[in-house]
């Protein structure tokens, strides 16, 4: 089913109409399943490693939750992308991160608090070919954005 199901939801992610309309319902549908099970399931995570990040709004000083795209390092870190569906704007889950780095990540069911780092030349740039491995669209939206995509890695405290 994955073999069918992943190259079918890359397809549909880099349609202009999915750019446009997905930030609408993705992230909305994610966080009411996420909550409905217990932290144990989000959609996107059928397709592509996925979690959902709690940052502290830079303007509120208020939880935000993000479902958002990953891939899992081997030291129990995550990297994740502000891709914003390609759209023209970072994400605001990325300013958030960047006023406040301390921040919690739900996988699968665990609730991990994890430090943000933004991840800039040498380092982002050993990352990037295996996020791209993991997310192909990530170029397509790089194209379309106009910007560089901000990458983070999330870190658990040791």
């Amino acid at each position: 089913m994955m073999a069918v199901l992943k190259p079918f939801a890359q397809w549909l992610a880099s349609t202009e109409w999915f750019m446009k309309a997905g930030p609408r319902f993705v992230p909305q549908f994610d966080r009411a399943l996420h909550r409905l099970t217990g932290g144990r399931l989000i959609s996107s995570d059928r397709v592509i490693p996925s979690l959902v990040l709690t940052t502290t709004g830079a303007k509120t000083g208020l939880p935000r939750r993000s479902p958002l795209a990953c891939l899992p390092e081997d030291d129990g870190a995550f990297l994740v992308v502000g891709s914003n569906f390609g759209g023209p704007t970072h994400p605001a889950w990325s300013a958030n991160l960047l006023k406040n780095p301390e921040a919690t990540v739900t996988h699968r069911g665990r609730e991990i608090p994890v430090v943000a780092t933004l991840l800039t030349g040498e380092a982002r740039a050993e990352a990037w070919p295996r996020l791209l491995a993991n997310w192909p669209l990530y170029d397509r939206y790089t194209e379309k954005s106009g910007r560089e995509l901000r990458v983070f890695r999330l870190t658990p405290p040791t």
